[in-house]
């Protein structure tokens, strides 16, 4: 299931600010780093460049393995690559197993 899309924006602040003001979005978490948003149902992350890479998530149903990295939120995460290259993110979320 997808959980979110990751874009990189240069200004958090900024950006939080369009997508209010354009699609009345609602602001999940927003700090210096990153955002998460929801834009008429579909999560979407706002990220500087030099904390994650662009992306899409999907929700991971189990508890993941040990060599998975943590977020600040206390979510576990690991990136991979599909053949193209592009970031996918396998992301678990404690609360809801």
């Amino acid at each position: 299931m997808l959980d979110h899309i990751a874009i990189n924006v240069k200004d958090i602040n900024e950006s939080v600010s369009w997508y209010k003001f354009n699609f009345n979005t609602e602001v999940k978490y927003q700090d210096e780093t990153w955002a998460m948003l929801c834009v008429n149902g579909v999560n979407l992350a706002l990220t500087i460049s030099k904390q994650h890479p662009p992306h899409i998530a999907f929700k991971w149903h189990n508890p993941p393995p040990e060599d998975w990295k943590s977020h600040r939120d206390g979510s576990r995460y690991k990136y991979i690559e599909d053949p193209d290259g592009n970031t996918i993110e396998m992301v678990w979320w404690p609360n809801e197993d």
